[in-house]
């Protein structure tokens, strides 16, 4: 159960760390990398690894995208 919720915190951070790959909305990763955070730690309690993996790649695409925004943009 607890990885089903961990999956459905990583697809929403997910389609929301695409959406913040739009010029300008680069801003919105300092929301959606603790959102992933919490669906890692989550996903660390549950038997399975795929929810936790799910968060852990969207924490690596937002910490990219804010690197080449320089944190902001």
């Amino acid at each position: 159960m607890l990885n089903l919720v961990s999956l459905i915190i990583g697809i929403v951070a997910l389609v929301c760390a695409a959406i913040a790959f739009i010029p300008l909305l680069g801003w919105a990763n300092w929301l959606i990398i603790p959102l992933a955070v919490i669906g890692a730690g989550i996903g660390a309690m549950s038997g399975s690894n795929t929810g936790r993996n799910l968060n852990l790649f969207v924490i690596v695409v937002g910490i990219v995208r804010l690197m080449i925004g320089g944190g902001i943009f």
